[in-house]
């Protein structure tokens, strides 16, 4: 919720990045929208208007600052979680932005009526779901025309335009430009499809992305993942509607100076971009307000000094059954050796992709792929080393997976009744499923008050006093138990 107008235009002229992403405001004498970090000229306090969302200062009829550039603001904050439904559909409908689907779908998927939907989006962004859409699809052409030198069609297509001529229309008539002219005088770009693209999504600061990258590369599966050169490196795979599977690579970067990191992928990623966009979000925790997270989670110093640092990021994930699987295997063992396990199924059941990347080789497994095993999945995992009762709950996994057609944990309702699904699964129990729900479901309250890296972290207490403990730090406890982890230098689990 908008806090009053002298807070922020106070906020505007100190160029506060805790307000990054949190408000956009909107100059009449220009007819401009900006974020609060703008560095252009500050405008009269009577010339500002304050809005929650882009999509809403577009709707009032201003356009897009080409100085801030409001396509590359962090997202919402999940301390706006209280938005619930609504924050849980316009992640859907970023991810979504080339798929032809009804409202009723999106609604149908988040379990509500369209009519329900319309009103609970209203409330929480002033816009209808349509309106939000289109300015999701037009900022991130903007961002494609000026960061990249891929034809205009291909812009059009990419950002989820039906066809050129609509493209250009809709450009022209909020923008009052066309896309071309959009182009003029603009920076160096990328190549484009041939050798890939490159976009940045901002964050609030700080980011303490070595420690993110050190998460990362201590769970990265040998031939899916590697971590180098201050970067993380992956294989996707994904498949568009009606349409063949898509395979290809990323690589995510730091650009601390511009308050953002850099996205890399290969150019026949395009049609999938606000796919991969949506994921490497939630994956590293763009949308974090750090400075909410810290207030709470500060009282962790009381215990011991140091023991929580501003900027930490809960580490999400790519591929939730990538990530599931992988909790499994590591279940009762050490990091090394479950990504040793993780490596070896790769290896047998991952498909082959051509990257040019050093250590990228093999996309993982897909739930279909692994429940269409031959054989029995305990033989077959077995094989590798794997115990009977994890290849049966991986086996299970699958299936349940399948059945939900890949259907990513972000958009789904509540992350406890998830928790409750999975561990209605035989060999999944209480950190299992918390775990999977912490990387796969943006879940910032889960605590692991029975983990063996939290026990260390904490030895004087028993799990019951720290499951006691870690109520003065909701609902942000899975950061808690970030926190513990970094906080043990390498053994984390």
């Amino acid at each position: 919720m908008l806090g009053s107008k002298d807070s922020m235009y106070a906020a505007l002229k100190a160029k506060d990045a805790r307000f990054d992403g949190r408000f956009f405001v909107a100059v009449s004498s220009t007819g401009i929208y900006c974020r609060p970090v703008c560095r252009a000229r500050l405008p009269k306090p009577e010339n500002c208007s304050f809005y929650e969302t882009a999509a809403e200062a577009e709707q009032a009829g201003y356009r897009p600052c080409l100085v801030c550039r409001p396509e590359m603001a962090p997202g919402l904050s999940k301390a706006d979680a209280s938005a619930g439904l609504a924050e849980r559909a316009a992640r859907a409908l970023e991810e979504t932005l080339c798929i032809d689907e009804s409202l009723e779908a999106v609604a149908a998927r988040l379990g509500c009526t369209g009519r329900h939907l319309r009103r609970a989006f209203a409330d929480a962004y002033h816009v209808q779901p349509a309106q939000y859409l289109l300015t999701c699809r037009l900022l991130l052409a903007k961002s494609l025309l000026t960061d990249t030198r891929l034809p205009v069609l291909e812009v059009a297509m990419a950002s989820g335009f039906g066809s050129l001529r609509r493209f250009n229309a809709v450009f022209k008539e909020r923008y009052r430009l066309t896309p071309s002219d959009m182009r003029k005088g603009g920076g160096q770009r990328n190549a484009g499809r041939e050798g890939g693209i490159t976009l940045a999504l901002g964050y609030r600061p700080p980011y303490r992305w070595e420690e993110m990258l050190g998460f990362l590369g201590r769970r990265a599966i040998a031939g899916v993942e590697t971590v180098k050169d201050g970067a993380y490196f992956r294989t996707v795979r994904l498949t568009p509607p009606e349409q063949p599977e898509i395979r290809g690579w990323l690589r995510v970067g730091d650009d601390p100076d511009g308050c953002a990191v850099t996205v890399a992928t290969s150019g026949n990623l395009l049609p999938v971009l606000p796919q991969v966009i949506a994921r490497v979000k939630r994956m590293f925790d763009l949308g974090c307000d750090p400075h909410s997270v810290y207030e709470t989670v500060s009282s962790m110093n009381d215990i011991r000094p140091g023991l929580c640092v501003p900027g930490t990021r809960l580490p999400g994930c790519f591929d939730p059954f990538e990530t599931a699987v992988r909790a499994v295997l590591g279940q009762q063992i050490t990091v090394k050796s479950a990504g040793t396990l993780a490596a070896r199924v790769v290896a047998e059941f991952g498909s082959p992709v051509q990257t040019g990347i050093d250590g990228l080789t093999s996309v993982f497994p897909a739930p279909r792929e692994i429940s269409g095993l031959g054989g029995s999945i305990r033989d077959r995992f077995g094989a590798l080393g794997v115990i009977s009762s994890r290849s049966r709950t991986i086996g299970e996994l699958a299936l349940a997976f399948s059945r939900q057609e890949g259907d990513c944990f972000g958009s789904r309702p509540e992350p406890e009744g998830k928790i409750r699904e999975l561990t209605g699964i035989r060999g999944i129990g209480s950190w299992t499923a918390q775990y999977i729900a912490m990387r796969s479901m943006d879940y910032t309250d889960a605590f692991l008050e029975t983990d063996a890296g939290v026990k260390k972290a904490l030895p004087q207490y028993s799990p019951k006093e720290l499951l006691r403990i870690a109520e003065r730090w909701r609902p942000w406890r899975s950061y808690a138990v970030i926190s513990l982890w970094n906080s043990l230098s390498g053994e984390l689990r």
